[in-house]
């Protein structure tokens, strides 16, 4: 059977590509290695009983238009926000911590409590992000003008450039301070509270193996406040079921709309043959499949199709040795637990549900704290004493736990993908995991024997499982040489390849990663453009 496009990954992007190229009459096939369609956007059984999100685990950058256009809502999918924001315990006495959230008069009363001068100060800063993010939004859906595209990237580029037209000058200086400057630097302007900063900071940090004082990261924390849920900008929340609830919807509608979503397909090669590029592919019975099409759309990190995938014969010398350095690592270690009963915090009594148990739980005292695990990190391969986020989405959905029980997201920073003198992450991985354990135990005493069963996600099992080459979860690392019209890299970030009718269409595009569908949407557009 012929097609006209093959996308090679059934990761959201790669779903969401799928279902625009078939709504516009291509006959489309999604090949995917793993069983389960979805990339790192999956909901699997890790226990018995218990179902969790495997990989990604929050929802709040799937862009609204991806959502109507694909018709997620009529396929299943319903995404609940968080009571409010953010839970930083501190302390062992009751009332210590700060929560971020529930309104702006709620967040100042707790910010107050540590900062008058801070309380104040937030809604401008608040006011910040949203002018500097609002600039962001305007070029989510931008093709980035792409270095010696012709006339097309001239017109891209003055795109870009009429978005930064009409804003006051002032904004543009914010503009680029939130592109350039550390978040620490950023933070430290604004605040004195390191409670309050260690809150903000946390984003900059999120899959960035960075200090929270790297110039650039305060663009990293940007990345994670231009979304929504539910029309409400900046929030996040559940999707009921999982992440997975959000994938299975885009693979509905991409049945409807006629794409055949092919499991269990692993591709070994890519070559173009002129006109057509042909893909090989390996079965899990040893079998293999040689496929052909006018067009392949790679939903792979860029690095793993020009460095392993692309025939030998094929790879430009320069280009193979781009790819070789593009930097590729979010140093993450992500694990889900079964628990018995919700954790007992020292500074939040109690076992029973309580707001502060359905917001992001973010250990982590302050920006110092984050340095501080960095640097450890960089010198021992992982940190002893790591930034961790909890989410226990058992809270707002009872379909993921027995009842009484309860499931839990750990996201856990900073642990490096290769570990330094020769050491294994197969050999290590139980002693990181007892690392983060012991963490959440000192804020809440009865979590490690609530523990029943714990499934851990090092770097290195995010790269075997989901493809994410070296455990980064981005696809690439969000620094500014990564960016917009450099993202993957100069010359690409148009989501076309050197290779006629070889595309990209992952997170390793505009603009980078989060479970948004921007990456497909964009890359489907300029694929039909050219058709």
């Amino acid at each position: 059977m012929s097609y006209d496009a093959l996308v090679l990954g059934g990761g959201h992007n790669g779903l969401v590509c799928a279902c625009y190229l078939a709504r516009a009459g291509l006959k489309v096939r999604v090949l995917e290695r793993r069983s389960v369609l979805g990339g790192a956007a999956v909901t699997e059984e890790f226990a018995p009983g218990f179902r969790n999100s495997t990989a990604s685990y929050t929802v709040s950058l799937l862009h609204p238009k991806v959502i109507c256009d694909l018709k997620l809502v009529a396929h299943g999918l319903k995404i609940v926000e968080r009571p409010f924001s953010n839970f930083l315990p501190l302390g062992d006495a009751p009332g210590q911590g700060i929560r971020i959230g529930g309104g702006l008069a709620a967040t100042q009363a707790e910010v107050a409590r540590y900062s008058k001068r801070d309380a104040e100060r937030l809604p401008d800063y608040y006011a910040l992000l949203e002018r500097v993010a609002n600039v962001l939004r305007a070029m989510l859906l931008q093709t980035p003008p792409n270095v010696g595209g012709g006339i097309g990237a001239l017109l891209e580029a003055w795109k870009s450039a009429k978005v930064f037209k009409n804003l006051e000058l002032a904004t543009q200086r914010d503009v680029l301070d939130l592109f350039s400057l550390s978040a620490g630097d950023l933070l430290d302007r604004w605040f004195e509270s390191a409670p309050l900063k260690a809150c903000f900071g946390f984003d900059s940090i999120v899959g960035n193996f960075a200090s929270p004082y790297a110039p650039g990261s305060a663009y990293v924390l940007l990345h994670h406040v231009f979304g929504e849920v539910n029309g409400k900008s900046g929030v996040w929340g559940h999707a009921l079921g999982g992440m997975g609830a959000i994938t299975q919807a885009i693979a509905a509608e991409a049945r409807a709309l006629g794409v055949t979503l092919s499991t269990d397909c692993a591709v070994s090669r890519v070559r173009p043959l002129g006109k057509l590029i042909e893909v090989q592919l390996e079965h899990e019975d040893g079998s293999g499949e040689v496929l052909t099409a006018p067009r392949v759309v790679s939903n792979l990190n860029p690095k793993l199709l020009f460095t392993c995938l692309l025939d030998t014969n094929e790879r430009d010398p320069e280009l193979t040795q781009r790819f070789d350095n593009y930097q590729c690592e979010s140093a993450t270690l992500r694990m889900n637990v079964a628990l018995s009963e919700l954790p007992d915090f020292r500074c939040a009594p109690g076992t029973q549900l309580q707001a502060h148990h359905q917001s992001g739980i973010i250990l982590a005292p302050s920006l110092a704290y984050m340095e501080r695990a960095y640097a450890e990190a960089r010198e021992q391969g992982w940190t002893k004493n790591p930034i961790v986020e909890m989410l226990i989405p058992s809270t707002v959905d009872d379909s993921l736990a027995p009842k009484g029980q309860q499931v839990a997201s750990l996201f856990c920073q900073h642990f490096r993908y290769a570990l330094p003198d020769g050491r294994s992450w197969d050999d290590e991985r139980e002693a990181a995991a007892d690392a983060v354990i012991e963490l959440v135990n000192r804020a809440a005493p009865n979590f490690k024997a609530s523990v029943i069963a714990r499934q851990i996600h090092t770097p290195l099992d995010l790269e075997r499982k989901f493809g994410l080459v070296g455990g980064d979860i981005f696809h690439g690392k969000l620094s500014l040489n990564q960016l917009f019209s450099a993202r993957p890299l100069l010359g690409m970030g148009d989501y076309r390849t050197p290779i006629r009718g070889l595309y990209l269409c992952g997170a390793g595009t505009h603009p980078g990663g989060g479970v948004t569908g921007i990456p497909g949407h964009n890359a489907a557009r300029e694929i039909l453009k050219a058709w």
